[in-house]
C-alpha cells in the first residue's frame, strides 16, 4: 500500500507539468467577452461578491451561519468564474 501512494504521489509530480501546458487558461479577454455574453453570470458574481464584503464586515454573525454562508459564496463565486472560463476555452480556441 505504501509503494502505491509513493507510485502515485511520483506520477503527480511529475505529469503535472504535461496538465498545466495541455490546459492553457483562456485569456483575460476571452472571459470578458463571455462575461458580456452571459450578464446574469456577471451580475451574480458581483452580487455574490458584494454580499461576502457586507457579511465580512457585519458586527453580527447571523445567527451562526455567517461563516458558512461567507465560505458557500466565495465557492459559487469561483466556480461562476470556472463557468465563464470554460466558455471562454471551448468558444475561442
Amino acid at each position: 500500500m505504501k509503494k502505491l501512494c509513493l507510485y502515485a504521489a511520483c506520477a503527480a509530480i511529475f505529469l503535472s507539468p504535461l496538465a498545466t501546458v495541455y490546459a492553457a487558461p483562456p485569456s483575460n479577454g476571452a472571459v470578458a467577452e463571455e462575461a458580456a455574453e452571459h450578464p446574469r453570470i456577471s451580475a451574480a458574481i458581483q452580487e455574490l461578491e458584494s454580499a461576502v464584503a457586507y457579511m465580512e464586515n457585519a458586527p453580527h454573525n447571523f445567527g451562526g451561519h455567517k461563516a458558512a454562508a461567507i465560505a458557500a459564496s466565495k465557492k459559487a463565486i469561483m466556480q461562476l468564474r470556472k463557468a465563464l472560463a470554460y466558455r471562454a476555452k471551448v468558444d475561442h480556441k
